[in-house]
């Protein structure tokens, strides 16, 4: 027999004649008048070349055969009701779910702890993974499950099939050590020029604030250039190398480092850090409450009542 060719609704019928010894009955149950019941019953009589259930005083009996089927179809429904129908329940309390997010050092840094924090009190069996890969991939890893999340600047994720929430906006701001001969409270586009400069340049990730100079005109004395935000510190704190970076970045740096930062002497780009995740993810219920987690720490609002 060809399961494609069977209609699965004829073994609910079936499991109810089980429980009712009636078709008059069964069918109120499974809300089907009394033809339709019995049609159906005729139904599952040709689909196993059985009478099924034959008539014995005011009830319909089993015969030998649905009563070795009885077992294995009421095994079936329930699988179906239980496991198949029931809505999915999600306790964060209980849950040892691995949740795998794509994003680069800088959001590690500035998400992470604040996040680990969260799950600690409320969800202490969840596990974090972070990707990092070209913004080109983090598309491709979000389709295909290898990640659930992206945070960050992700422009190729702006597109069908894909859901947003805006997290922050950060502007850019220059980072120098503290003591800087050559910097004060404000720096001049003339010294910004004149200048030496730490530049990073992740492989593959977009160059937000070396577009905007290029558009500009703007050219400066590049001394260093990094793969990672978070090899700047170091080399900041340790000259006098000034590193351009997004605002929220500095902020770490200055709690961490002996640094400081001044605007930048041209109205520089902003750039709006998002959570992204695919469609296939929409509805899934740890999914779901983590998004939430993750815009409550850190949405605008967030921060306002911070």
């Amino acid at each position: 027999m060809d399961i494609r060719s069977v209609d699965l609704n004829l073994l609910v019928v079936f499991n109810a004649m089980l429980e009712h010894r009636n078709v008059t009955k069964a069918g109120e149950a499974l809300r089907l008048s009394q033809p339709a019941m019995s049609a159906a019953v005729s139904r599952l009589r040709g689909l196993f070349d059985d009478p099924l259930f034959v008539r014995s005083g005011a009830e319909m009996v089993p015969t030998p055969k649905a009563q070795m089927l009885s077992p294995s179809v009421r095994q079936v429904v329930r699988t179906i009701e239980v496991d198949i129908l029931r809505p999915t329940s999600f306790d964060p309390a209980s849950s040892s779910r691995t949740f795998t997010l794509v994003t680069p050092d800088i959001a590690e840094v500035n998400f992470l702890p604040r996040l680990l924090t969260e799950l600690a009190q409320h969800a202490p069996h969840i596990n974090l993974k972070t990707l990092a890969m070209p913004r080109q991939a983090a598309a491709q890893a979000l389709e295909s499950g290898m990640a659930e999340m992206a945070i960050g600047y992700f422009p190729d994720l702006h597109k069908a099939g894909f859901f947003q929430q805006k997290l922050i906006s950060s502007a850019h701001v220059c980072l120098v050590r503290k003591g800087h001969p050559d910097v004060g409270p404000k720096l001049t586009l003339a010294q910004f020029n004149q200048a030496l400069h730490a530049v990073v340049k992740p492989d593959g990730r977009e160059h937000v604030f070396e577009q905007f100079l290029q558009s500009k005109g703007i050219t400066r004395r590049v001394v260093v250039e990094l793969s990672h935000f978070m090899s700047l510190l170091p080399i900041v704190e340790t000259s006098n190398l000034i590193a351009t970076v997004p605002k929220d970045l500095a902020d770490f740096f200055v709690q961490h480092g002996k640094v400081r930062y001044v605007d930048t002497p041209m109205k520089s780009p902003v750039i709006d850090v998002h959570l992204f995740w695919h469609q296939r993810f929409q509805k899934d219920q740890a999914h779901v409450w983590l998004r939430q987690v993750i815009h409550r720490l850190f949405s605008p609002s967030a921060s306002l009542a911070a």
